[in-house]
């Protein structure tokens, strides 16, 4: 499938998508928004990507934004489908049982800073920016943001970022965890490319489950997450790769996984 807005590069198991609306900051149309489902759903049965990397086309922007020429024209009923829609494309990236790794190149704001929110792991340049400035518009964040980025900041910081829509640096990103690593801006791809294929070493099967396991914690309970915890585990032991990864690390040298 040919996709408009978005570019999609394989590379040995590593599927590199790239926003590219570089002339609109990247920001996230309708169009672009479907693109992307599409292209998820396609990644999600494809068994020759293991890890999946998200970025932005351009020096200045990851994605900037939605597109405010569309939200200008929304009202409460149709605001409502809007961001349910949009909910369910970051749901469905966050729910993928592969690594979705966010290489945030430059402004991720709104729709931006809530794409990156729905990616496992978020590595950004020296020159990134986040922020949710939804109230300078008069709405709130629609996409996941007070959602998500409570889960991962805290309520007091994620207020503070929210209710002032204050933009904030890469820098401040890592120090409040909202970022795992910084980058010089031309080692950012190449520095996700090298994260991705340390994933792809790994059993796929216990990656898959570990996301599962990881994912779980925002729904359930101490208890019932031990127990679902444990569950996984006991998959994981009954799998060709646990066999052959104990077996070479109790024989000093590489696992060989099948994936199964």
């Amino acid at each position: 499938m040919e996709y408009k807005n978005i570019l999609l590069e394989k590379n040995d198991g590593i599927a590199v998508v790239t926003i590219n609306r570089p002339d609109k900051l990247n920001a996230l149309n309708s169009e672009t928004m479907k693109e992307l489902q599409n292209l998820f759903l396609q990644l999600k049965d494809d068994d020759e990507t293991g890890v999946i990397i998200i970025t932005g086309s351009g020096e200045k922007a990851f994605v900037a934004g939605a597109d405010i020429a569309e939200l200008n024209k929304l009202d409460a009923i149709s605001g409502k489908d809007f961001a349910e829609s949009g909910q369910a494309v970051f749901s469905l990236i966050e729910n993928l049982e592969k690594p979705v790794i966010a290489a945030v190149n430059g402004f991720a704001l709104g729709g931006g800073c809530e794409l990156a929110l729905a990616c496992h792991i978020r590595i950004a340049s020296e020159n990134a920016k986040f922020g949710q400035p939804e109230v300078n518009l008069g709405i709130i964040p629609g996409y996941g943001g007070t959602q998500r980025l409570t889960r991962l900041i805290g309520s007091g910081r994620a207020a503070e970022y929210i209710l002032t829509g204050n933009m904030i640096d890469a820098a401040e990103a890592l120090r409040i965890g909202l970022v795992n690593r910084i980058y010089p801006q031309a080692e950012l791809i190449n520095r996700s490319m090298e994260l991705g294929k340390q994933l792809l070493s790994k059993g796929a099967y216990a990656v898959r489950q570990a996301i599962r396991a990881i994912k779980s914690v925002d729904e359930l309970s101490l208890k019932e997450g031990l127990n679902f915890e444990a569950s996984l585990f006991a998959l994981c032991c009954g799998t060709e790769d646990f066999k052959e990864g104990t077996s070479a690390f109790l024989e000093k040298r590489k696992p060989n996984f099948k994936h199964k």
